[in-house]
């Protein structure tokens, strides 16, 4: 019998297998994950994962498109505080509104916008695509441990989320200016990276959240 389940949710975007293969490799004996676009298994995780590939409107749109998955979805991780990881726009999500394509309404779990990165002037490339280094703000949160300023993580993407709140921004990268790479909140994390594509220092990301277990303050 496993003690804990791993839920990454299947909404029709994200790279599943690979989060999935990704989560084996690190994964006890007692830890199960399972793809599931079911609403009814988000009641049974522990552990919830939203990935995310694509446009915010398209991916906000799919998501909420599934009978009963917002609303669950909600009620597990604000009400019931189970550990989350939004990954790329699965972190895009968690805004109050995005700016990709028109104006969006996210989930809203943490406070703030999804805007464009400035090219500034066609200096920069969009998407900012590629590997690039982390600055960790210091002794911040669990999921984060023996993950360091200038550690390499793999991006591609072309808008950032933009907290409301600049503590709940516990790491950046650097991109003609400060792109938020991770926010953070009570039982919520999320990169905009992806972890999954990160190499080592991802895996350790990884193994941090799905062996994370949150006690409310």
């Amino acid at each position: 019998m496993t003690n804990q389940k791993i839920i990454i949710i299947d909404y029709g975007s994200g790279n599943l297998a690979s989060v999935y293969n990704a989560l084996k490799l690190i994964k006890h004996s007692d830890q199960e994950i399972l793809i599931s676009n079911n609403p009814a298994d988000l009641e049974m995780a522990t552990h919830i994962i939203l990935p995310g590939v694509g446009a915010f409107g398209d991916c906000i749109s799919s998501l909420k498109a599934i009978p009963k998955m917002k609303e669950t979805l909600e009620n597990q991780v604000l009400k019931y505080k189970k550990p989350f990881l939004g990954i790329c726009v699965g972190m895009q999500l968690l805004a109050d509104i995005g700016y990709e394509y028109g104006e969006n309404r996210g989930l809203g779990f943490i406070q703030g916008k999804v805007v464009r990165i400035d090219d500034q002037n066609g200096v920069l490339k969009i998407p900012h695509m590629g590997w690039n280094n982390l600055e960790v703000k210091p002794n911040i949160h669990p999921v984060l441990v023996d993950i360091k300023t200038g550690d390499h993580i793999y991006f591609v993407h072309s808008y950032y989320f933009l907290p409301s709140n600049e503590d709940e921004a516990v790491a950046y990268a650097e991109y003609g200016k400060k792109i938020t790479a991770i926010i953070a909140r009570d039982n919520i994390i999320a990169t905009q990276f992806h972890p999954e594509k990160s190499d080592k220092i991802g895996l350790k990301l990884l193994k941090n959240f799905i062996n994370w277990k949150y006690i409310p303050a």
